[in-house]
């Protein structure tokens, strides 16, 4: 068994899950912050069996893609303000990150 945690963009998480179920393949989503953008993230966990684990990824590639966006940076607290820069600039968003771990048991209950 293997435990497939998944870290996405919250644009993506609802066509992820959805994906998922169309595949059969069970997922729990928990909402989640972080990343260079402090927007906001899903964890979504996948237990499955290891023959599983390619078709979860493979899911999982073709739902959660990387893309731009422009931001504009918010100035530090400690320079000075003047000679920061305010203009807004691209940074690549989205994709995923998982991480596929053993585990000894799994129950649904």
């Amino acid at each position: 068994m293997k435990l497939v945690l998944t870290i996405v963009q919250e644009k993506d998480a609802n066509r992820l899950i959805d994906a998922l179920n169309e595949a059969n393949i069970h997922a729990t989503m928990l909402a989640s912050t972080g990343g260079f953008l402090r927007e906001g993230n899903a964890t979504i966990l996948t237990g499955v069996e290891d023959h599983l684990v390619e078709t979860v990824l493979g899911v999982i590639g073709r739902v959660c893609h990387r893309r731009e966006q422009l931001m504009t940076p918010i100035p530090p607290v400690v320079e000075p303000v003047d000679s920061y820069v305010t203009y807004p600039v691209k940074v690549e968003v989205g994709g995923a990150i998982v991480f596929v771990l053993n585990i000894e048991r799994m129950e649904r209950v």
